[in-house]
Protein backbone atom coordinates (compact mmCIF):
# COMPACT_ATOMS: atom_id res chain seq x y z
CA UNK A 1 0.00 0.00 0.00
CA UNK A 2 1.22 3.39 -0.77
CA UNK A 3 -0.40 6.46 0.76
CA UNK A 4 0.13 9.82 -0.33
CA UNK A 5 -0.76 13.32 0.19
CA UNK A 6 -2.70 14.65 -2.74
CA UNK A 7 -3.05 18.18 -2.68
CA UNK A 8 -4.11 18.46 1.04
CA UNK A 9 -6.09 15.48 0.82
CA UNK A 10 -5.07 11.29 1.93
CA UNK A 11 -5.13 8.74 -1.18
CA UNK A 12 -3.39 5.43 -1.91
CA UNK A 13 -1.87 5.30 -4.89
CA UNK A 14 -2.61 2.48 -7.55
CA UNK A 15 -1.16 2.91 -10.27
CA UNK A 16 1.21 5.45 -12.35
CA UNK A 17 -0.28 8.83 -11.80
CA UNK A 18 -4.05 7.37 -10.55
CA UNK A 19 -4.98 7.22 -7.06
CA UNK A 20 -8.43 6.69 -4.62
CA UNK A 21 -9.59 9.18 -2.65
CA UNK A 22 -9.85 7.59 1.17
CA UNK A 23 -12.08 10.20 2.33
CA UNK A 24 -14.53 9.59 -0.65
CA UNK A 25 -14.16 5.83 -0.86
CA UNK A 26 -14.41 4.62 2.22
CA UNK A 27 -17.94 7.72 3.03
CA UNK A 28 -15.87 9.53 5.84
CA UNK A 29 -15.21 6.82 7.85
CA UNK A 30 -11.37 7.76 7.35
CA UNK A 31 -10.26 11.12 7.04
CA UNK A 32 -9.00 13.59 4.25
CA UNK A 33 -6.17 14.74 6.20
CA UNK A 34 -2.75 12.81 5.37
CA UNK A 35 -1.57 13.04 8.57
CA UNK A 36 -4.31 11.24 10.56
CA UNK A 37 -4.40 8.51 9.06
CA UNK A 38 -1.52 7.00 11.65
CA UNK A 39 -3.33 7.21 14.36
CA UNK A 40 -5.70 4.85 12.86
CA UNK A 41 -2.83 2.85 10.87
CA UNK A 42 -3.97 -0.86 11.59
CA UNK A 43 -7.88 -0.41 11.23
CA UNK A 44 -6.94 1.58 8.16
CA UNK A 45 -5.22 -1.24 6.75
CA UNK A 46 -7.49 -3.67 7.35
CA UNK A 47 -9.76 -1.65 5.80
CA UNK A 48 -8.06 -1.34 2.71
CA UNK A 49 -7.16 -4.80 2.88
CA UNK A 50 -10.79 -5.44 1.68
CA UNK A 51 -11.51 -2.80 -0.48
CA UNK A 52 -12.63 -3.33 -4.34
CA UNK A 53 -10.47 -0.44 -5.51
CA UNK A 54 -11.01 -1.87 -8.69
CA UNK A 55 -14.42 -0.71 -8.95
CA UNK A 56 -13.26 2.81 -6.69
CA UNK A 57 -13.29 6.39 -8.55
CA UNK A 58 -9.53 7.32 -9.05
CA UNK A 59 -8.28 10.58 -9.29
CA UNK A 60 -5.30 11.26 -11.64
CA UNK A 61 -2.43 13.22 -10.72
CA UNK A 62 1.51 14.43 -11.17
CA UNK A 63 4.62 14.19 -8.74
CA UNK A 64 4.26 18.30 -8.36
CA UNK A 65 0.93 17.87 -6.67
CA UNK A 66 1.63 15.49 -3.93
CA UNK A 67 2.91 17.44 -0.61
CA UNK A 68 4.72 15.50 1.89
CA UNK A 69 3.02 12.05 3.16
CA UNK A 70 3.55 12.98 6.91
CA UNK A 71 3.10 16.96 6.66
CA UNK A 72 2.37 17.70 10.28
CA UNK A 73 3.97 14.91 12.82
CA UNK A 74 4.43 15.65 16.12
CA UNK A 75 7.90 14.60 16.11
CA UNK A 76 10.39 14.70 13.63
CA UNK A 77 13.90 12.98 14.62
CA UNK A 78 16.83 12.66 13.34
CA UNK A 79 19.97 10.29 13.12
CA UNK A 80 23.69 11.26 12.33
CA UNK A 81 26.33 9.29 11.85
CA UNK A 82 24.76 6.13 11.40
CA UNK A 83 26.58 5.02 8.30
CA UNK A 84 30.65 4.17 9.01
CA UNK A 85 31.81 5.33 6.08
CA UNK A 86 29.95 8.67 6.06
CA UNK A 87 31.15 8.93 9.95
CA UNK A 88 34.84 8.82 8.69
CA UNK A 89 34.49 10.74 5.93
CA UNK A 90 33.29 13.95 8.59
CA UNK A 91 36.01 13.07 10.16
CA UNK A 92 33.65 12.77 13.42
CA UNK A 93 34.41 9.35 14.20
CA UNK A 94 32.15 6.08 14.37
CA UNK A 95 29.10 6.86 17.33
CA UNK A 96 29.89 4.56 20.58
CA UNK A 97 25.98 3.73 21.27
CA UNK A 98 23.01 5.61 20.03
CA UNK A 99 24.34 8.15 17.20
CA UNK A 100 23.65 11.93 17.18
CA UNK A 101 19.96 12.71 17.87
CA UNK A 102 18.56 16.20 16.24
CA UNK A 103 15.37 17.45 15.55
CA UNK A 104 14.10 19.11 11.81
CA UNK A 105 12.04 21.85 12.75
CA UNK A 106 8.20 20.61 11.13
CA UNK A 107 8.26 23.59 9.30
CA UNK A 108 11.28 22.44 6.66
CA UNK A 109 9.09 19.54 5.48
CA UNK A 110 8.05 19.81 1.79
CA UNK A 111 6.58 17.36 -0.99
CA UNK A 112 8.63 15.29 -3.09
CA UNK A 113 8.87 17.15 -6.39
CA UNK A 114 9.68 21.08 -5.63
CA UNK A 115 11.65 24.08 -5.67
CA UNK A 116 14.11 25.13 -3.00
CA UNK A 117 15.22 28.02 -2.27
CA UNK A 118 18.81 28.36 -1.49
CA UNK A 119 19.62 30.07 1.87
CA UNK A 120 22.80 32.05 2.36
CA UNK A 121 25.95 29.30 3.32
CA UNK A 122 27.07 26.05 2.04
CA UNK A 123 23.46 24.08 1.35
CA UNK A 124 24.57 20.11 1.52
CA UNK A 125 22.54 16.66 0.75
CA UNK A 126 21.95 13.84 2.67
CA UNK A 127 19.33 11.31 1.34
CA UNK A 128 17.86 9.22 4.09
CA UNK A 129 15.13 6.25 4.92
CA UNK A 130 12.58 7.84 6.57
CA UNK A 131 10.71 5.88 9.22
CA UNK A 132 6.92 6.45 9.80
CA UNK A 133 5.55 5.07 12.97
CA UNK A 134 2.16 3.99 12.83
CA UNK A 135 1.86 2.54 16.38
CA UNK A 136 3.74 4.58 18.92
CA UNK A 137 4.95 3.61 23.06
CA UNK A 138 7.90 3.72 25.20
CA UNK A 139 10.20 1.00 25.79
CA UNK A 140 9.75 -0.79 22.57
CA UNK A 141 11.77 -3.69 22.41
CA UNK A 142 14.04 -4.08 18.95
CA UNK A 143 12.08 -8.00 18.38
CA UNK A 144 8.74 -6.21 17.56
CA UNK A 145 9.90 -2.47 16.83
CA UNK A 146 9.04 -3.14 12.89
CA UNK A 147 5.34 -3.95 13.93
CA UNK A 148 5.40 -0.11 14.85
CA UNK A 149 6.66 1.22 11.93
CA UNK A 150 3.27 2.34 9.18
CA UNK A 151 5.81 2.40 6.61
CA UNK A 152 8.38 3.99 5.18
CA UNK A 153 9.39 6.97 2.03
CA UNK A 154 12.86 8.96 1.12
CA UNK A 155 13.70 12.27 2.63
CA UNK A 156 16.43 14.83 1.87
CA UNK A 157 18.33 16.02 5.19
CA UNK A 158 19.47 19.15 3.33
CA UNK A 159 21.96 20.91 5.39
CA UNK A 160 23.40 24.32 5.55
CA UNK A 161 26.79 23.64 7.17
CA UNK A 162 27.40 27.56 7.93
CA UNK A 163 25.19 27.63 10.36
CA UNK A 164 25.18 24.16 11.21
CA UNK A 165 28.87 24.66 12.78
CA UNK A 166 28.39 27.78 14.01
CA UNK A 167 28.98 28.81 17.55
CA UNK A 168 30.68 27.06 20.30
CA UNK A 169 27.52 24.11 20.19
CA UNK A 170 27.02 23.12 16.94
CA UNK A 171 23.08 24.57 15.38
CA UNK A 172 22.57 21.39 13.87
CA UNK A 173 18.73 21.71 14.07
CA UNK A 174 18.76 25.05 12.99
CA UNK A 175 21.22 24.56 10.33
CA UNK A 176 18.24 21.55 8.58
CA UNK A 177 15.45 23.26 9.01
CA UNK A 178 15.54 26.08 6.22
CA UNK A 179 12.37 26.54 4.35
CA UNK A 180 12.35 23.11 2.28
CA UNK A 181 15.01 21.72 3.83
CA UNK A 182 13.27 18.23 4.83
CA UNK A 183 11.31 17.10 1.01
CA UNK A 184 9.42 13.71 1.59
CA UNK A 185 7.79 11.21 -0.09
CA UNK A 186 6.67 10.76 -2.95
CA UNK A 187 4.67 8.33 -0.73
CA UNK A 188 4.77 6.11 2.15
CA UNK A 189 4.87 2.30 1.39
CA UNK A 190 3.72 -0.18 3.75
CA UNK A 191 6.46 -2.56 5.47
CA UNK A 192 4.64 -5.23 4.14
CA UNK A 193 5.34 -4.32 0.80
CA UNK A 194 9.10 -3.76 1.01
CA UNK A 195 11.09 -7.30 0.80
CA UNK A 196 13.94 -6.63 3.40
CA UNK A 197 13.62 -3.27 4.80
CA UNK A 198 17.28 -3.33 6.18
CA UNK A 199 18.81 -3.45 3.31
CA UNK A 200 17.63 -1.13 0.62
CA UNK A 201 19.21 0.95 -1.82
CA UNK A 202 19.68 4.70 -1.51
CA UNK A 203 21.22 6.84 -4.25
CA UNK A 204 21.39 10.26 -4.55
CA UNK A 205 22.18 12.02 -8.07
CA UNK A 206 22.73 15.69 -9.30
CA UNK A 207 22.45 16.85 -12.82
CA UNK A 208 23.38 12.77 -13.73
CA UNK A 209 26.06 12.72 -11.75
CA UNK A 210 25.85 10.03 -8.57
CA UNK A 211 27.03 11.96 -5.24
CA UNK A 212 25.83 8.94 -2.97
CA UNK A 213 25.14 5.37 -3.39
CA UNK A 214 25.49 2.97 -0.49
CA UNK A 215 21.86 0.66 1.40
CA UNK A 216 20.56 0.53 4.51
CA UNK A 217 22.51 -2.60 5.81
CA UNK A 218 25.40 -0.46 5.99
CA UNK A 219 23.57 1.20 9.01
CA UNK A 220 25.47 1.43 12.26
CA UNK A 221 22.32 1.27 14.34
CA UNK A 222 19.78 -0.22 12.47
CA UNK A 223 16.07 0.84 12.51
CA UNK A 224 14.77 -1.54 15.16
CA UNK A 225 17.57 -0.97 17.37
CA UNK A 226 16.88 3.09 17.24
CA UNK A 227 12.84 2.70 17.70
CA UNK A 228 13.96 0.94 21.17
CA UNK A 229 16.87 3.34 22.06
CA UNK A 230 14.77 6.46 21.16
CA UNK A 231 11.67 4.87 22.80
CA UNK A 232 13.86 3.83 25.94
CA UNK A 233 13.86 7.94 26.14
CA UNK A 234 10.84 9.58 24.14
CA UNK A 235 7.36 8.55 23.89
CA UNK A 236 6.75 7.64 20.22
CA UNK A 237 3.76 9.25 18.30
CA UNK A 238 1.91 7.81 15.00
CA UNK A 239 3.25 9.65 12.50
CA UNK A 240 6.51 10.29 14.04
CA UNK A 241 9.02 10.72 11.73
CA UNK A 242 12.39 9.21 12.48
CA UNK A 243 15.38 9.61 9.40
CA UNK A 244 17.82 7.19 10.00
CA UNK A 245 20.47 8.32 8.85
CA UNK A 246 22.87 9.11 5.04
CA UNK A 247 25.55 7.12 3.28
CA UNK A 248 28.43 8.12 2.42
CA UNK A 249 29.04 11.12 -0.33
CA UNK A 250 28.08 14.38 1.23
CA UNK A 251 30.16 17.69 -0.02
CA UNK A 252 31.24 18.39 3.36
CA UNK A 253 33.31 15.10 3.63
CA UNK A 254 34.84 16.07 -0.19
CA UNK A 255 38.04 17.30 -0.97
CA UNK A 256 37.65 19.82 -1.98
CA UNK A 257 34.29 20.68 -0.17
CA UNK A 258 30.72 20.93 -2.64
CA UNK A 259 27.50 22.37 -1.96
CA UNK A 260 24.67 22.64 -3.93
CA UNK A 261 24.15 25.76 -6.36
CA UNK A 262 21.02 27.19 -8.46
CA UNK A 263 20.21 25.32 -11.02
CA UNK A 264 21.18 22.12 -9.16
CA UNK A 265 18.49 19.23 -9.71
CA UNK A 266 18.80 16.74 -7.20
CA UNK A 267 16.97 13.30 -7.24
CA UNK A 268 17.43 10.92 -4.22
CA UNK A 269 15.75 7.34 -4.79
CA UNK A 270 15.66 4.55 -2.44
CA UNK A 271 14.67 1.13 -4.05
CA UNK A 272 10.87 -0.36 -3.61
CA UNK A 273 9.99 3.14 -2.61
CA UNK A 274 10.56 5.81 -5.02
CA UNK A 275 12.35 8.99 -5.47
CA UNK A 276 12.09 12.62 -5.06
CA UNK A 277 13.58 15.46 -6.99
CA UNK A 278 14.35 19.29 -5.82
CA UNK A 279 15.39 22.00 -7.99
CA UNK A 280 17.75 24.78 -6.31
CA UNK A 281 17.13 28.39 -7.07
CA UNK A 282 18.11 31.51 -5.79
CA UNK A 283 15.86 33.68 -4.13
Amino acid sequence: MRVANLQGRLVVVIGDGTAVDVEQASAGRFSADPQAVYAQWSEFREWWGAFDASAASTVTFVPTDLGSPVPAPRQLLAIGLNYREHANEVGMGIPDGLPPVFTKFVSSLTGPDVDVVLPEGDVDWEVELAVVIGQGGRNIDRADAWNHVAGLTVAQDLSERVLQMSGPSPQFSLGKSHDGFCPMGPWVVSVDEIDDPEALRLTCVADGETLQDGTTAEMIVPVPVLIERLSAVVELYPGDVILSGTPAGVGFGRSPRRYLHAGTELVSAIEGIGEIRQRFVTA
